[in-house]
Order: C-alpha cells, then structure tokens, then sequence
C-alpha cells in the first residue's frame, strides 16, 4: 500500500496518559517496517479553504487561535498544543491525498491509507469533541465532490464509535452515503437506527448500533447484509474507510470482540465491493489505543492489499444481531423495506 504519513502529526502532543497519542503513529511505522511493499507519502496540507468546505469558518479561527495561545483542553477528552493547528491540517492533507489518490487510478498495492493524527470523525461543522478536531474523511469527500472527481461518495466508517462528525456534515447531503458499524452505546451517543438522514440526504445513513460483544461472524453478518447492499444500491464513485482499530477485542476502551483477522475479513470484502463496482478506494485512520493491536491492524489492511487471504469465521452471528439486522432491512428507505 501507499501510506500518507507526515512527521507533523507527532506534533500534536497530547500527552502521554492520552489514549490519542504520538506513539500510535510510531507504533504502526515500527510494525510496518517489518513488512514488504510499504510506500510513504508526505501531502500537503489541506488549506483553510478546504477545511471550511465542510467546518464553520469562525470554529476554525477560534481553533486556530486557540492554538496560537498555547492550546490547553478544548474539552475533558481533547487536546491541543500549539503545533496542533498545523498537525490538523496535515491529517487532513492526508485524507485528500487518500480520496485523491484513488481517483487517480491507484489501486491493488498502490492502494492510499492515510495514516494521520489527530482523528476527525467526531468533528462537527462547529466543534471539536472526541479527540478530534477537523473531520479528516469529511474533508476528503467533500474535496472529491468539489473538484469534480467524484460525483458521488461512501463513507464505510468501522471505528468501534459513532461517526457522528461524519454523519451530521453530510446528513442532508445525498452525494454521500455514510455507513457506520459501531458499538451500540459507546461514546458518543449516537447512531442509531432510526438515523436516516434528512431533506436531499434522506435515506444516504446507515447505523448498525451493534451490542457490545459482537466480533467477526456479526461483523461478517452486518456488512453483508447492510453496507455491501446499501454501497452497491448507492454505486459510489468513491468509497473512503474510517478506519479505526478500537472495536479489537484486546482495545481498552471498547467491549466488542473483533480479531486482526477480521480486520483482514473487512478490509478483502469493502476491497471486492471496490472493484465490483468499479469504486475509487482509499483509507483514513481513525481510532485505536491499544498500541499492538492498532499497529498490527493497520499492518493487516496493507497484507490484504499484498496478497494476503484472511481467515472468514464460520460461526453464525448471534441472534441479537441477526434480529438487528432484519431490523434495520425491514425499515431502512435503501432497502425498500425488503427484510429479505
């Protein structure tokens, strides 16, 4: 794979008791290093003009500001020094470099992982909250969109929490298909079925609020039953991941099972509905605390790009999540209200 990656991001220093911290991106580079056919890339940073594609321009003065002063806690849970203006713009350089990549025709093991920091998906239009600051996959759709390389996008966010970032930017917008599978009740709240989208974007989200436990056979389950469908119904010209590693069974803060194998297991079945569809695919990291775990993720994704076939769990899913899944069928304005 091509992975972006700039040394700016390490600049964004939270601290060392922060989950979110600059030991993530040193601990996928030092699992990388081990691996063959991995390629860095160093973007640009997004300018002013593209984060205020899809954030408030008076929130990112404010940050900006906020920043220049020093930084200090925007809230309990996020972080900023004043190097983190710059780290921000650059994680989000990297997610426009990953869209741009791919719509460029990079693809098989060439295809684009951004692997910045800090993470964007819990960034609204107006606010910073969940240790995250621009909406880093927000910033890259939006971009395709603009530039004409795309006129259409899906957003496949895995992070074990609710993109509710991602899903409130594009909420009205029905360019953009967005597809959560996340932990049901984690932070922040949000993603519930009932959470459709509005007005021209009505019917372009989709949650799966998946219960806590849940590992590679509801995974398997909720992907073939929901994104592959709703992705292929939608025909995107592009499709990003939210890829965070923190629905992994040994990540501390979340319940849920997940294996690195069925990290693999996600990454082959978004790469074959890619291709299937003739889809654009780049990557964008998100979440992931657990130092081993997250690095060995990221590892996995660039080993299925290599060649790599990951094991499948042959076990069902539990019925709560078959019954989730019906559920969502049966209701969900993608699906025509066909359970079958």
């Amino acid at each position: 794979m091509k992975f972006g990656y700039s040394e700016v991001c390490l600049e964004h220093d939270t601290g060392q008791r922060h989950p979110e911290n600059p030991d993530r991106l040193r601990a996928i580079r030092k699992t990388l290093s081990r691996r063959h056919g991995v390629e860095y890339v160093e973007a640009d940073p997004a300018d002013e003009s593209t984060v205020t594609a899809v954030h408030d321009a008076d929130y990112v003065e404010e940050f900006r500001e906020f920043c220049a002063d020093g930084g200090g806690n925007w809230d309990p849970d996020t972080v900023a020094v004043e190097e983190s203006w710059d780290a921000a713009l650059e994680s989000a350089g990297l997610a426009r470099w990953s869209a741009e990549t791919a719509l460029a025709g990079e693809d098989g093991r060439d295809t684009p992982f951004a692997i910045g920091r800090p993470p964007g998906h819990h960034a609204v239009v107006d606010d910073a909250m969940g240790f995250c600051f621009f909406n880093n996959v927000a910033v890259a759709a939006r971009y395709a969109l603009d530039s004409g390389d795309a006129d259409s996008v899906a957003v496949f966010d895995w992070d074990v929490h609710h993109g509710n970032g991602t899903q409130d930017i594009f909420a009205e917008d029905g360019d953009v298909l967005y597809c959560s599978l996340h932990e049901d009740g984690l932070y922040p709240g949000t993603g519930e079925i009932d959470e459709v989208g509005e007005s021209d974007g009505a019917g372009t989200t989709l949650n799966a609020p998946l219960p806590a436990g849940a590992g590679d056979p509801e995974y398997r389950t909720a992907f073939d039953d929901l994104v592959e469908p709703a992705v292929r119904s939608f025909d995107p010209d592009l499709i990003l991941v939210s890829a965070g590693f923190d629905a992994h069974r040994h990540d501390p803060i979340s319940r849920m099972r997940v294996s690195t194998e069925g990290y693999g297991m996600l990454t082959a079945r978004v790469r074959d509905v890619a291709d299937e569809t003739a889809a654009a695919l780049g990557f964008v990291l998100e979440g992931g605390y657990s130092l081993d775990t997250l690095s060995d993720g990221v590892a996995m994704v660039h080993e299925v790009f290599d060649g790599r076939d990951p094991v499948v769990p042959e076990e069902d899913a539990d019925e709560d999540v078959r019954d989730l899944v019906d559920e969502v069928r049966a209701s969900h304005p993608i699906f025509d209200g066909d359970s079958d």
